[in-house]
């Protein structure tokens, strides 16, 4: 079957060789990873690495991940030493894919020297994938968005 080039928004531009293909996506991973792996971690008691949430207080106070670092971006490069030991590798969470504040955390992390990556979704798919939210109250678990895990059911990807 011939593909006229001209008219597919898709294959105007060639897919990367092999070689690219593979580096472009092992970098991505090397520096994401997603709500669905940090919460099998988190699951499984997997050491290591801590998970900080770069949000303002208001946001940590209206919900979190439970067991994360509440560590506003502003207050990174101070305090950073202080709740994250030296060398370990850090997952930055901010509200969800329509902000840039894991990013902004992640550099500040990057700047110290620390082994960092994003959790892409941020909290925004933490909670719509029903996963536990911690609250002045506790802990809760709300449903999880028929978008984002049809039937409940994690995509285990």
């Amino acid at each position: 079957m011939s593909v006229d080039l001209h008219t597919s928004a898709v294959l105007q531009t060639p897919a990367a060789g092999r070689d690219a293909a593979v580096a472009h996506f092992a970098g991505r991973l090397s520096f994401e990873a997603d709500v669905s792996d940090v919460a099998a971690d988190i699951g499984a008691g997997v050491a290591g690495w801590v998970l900080v949430d770069s949000r303002s207080q208001e946001s940590w106070d209206q919900g979190h991940v439970p067991g994360a670092i509440h560590l506003p971006t502003r207050e990174i490069e101070a305090r950073a030493a202080t709740v994250v030991p030296p060398g370990t590798t850090v997952v930055t969470y901010c509200w969800g894919p329509g902000c840039n504040g894991a990013t902004k955390a992640a550099l500040e992390f990057a700047r110290l020297g620390y082994p960092v990556k994003e959790m892409i979704g941020g909290f925004e798919y933490w909670h719509r994938e029903g996963l536990p939210v911690e609250t002045a109250d506790g802990v809760e678990r709300g449903p999880a968005d028929p978008l984002t895990a049809p039937r409940g059911i994690a995509c285990a990807c």
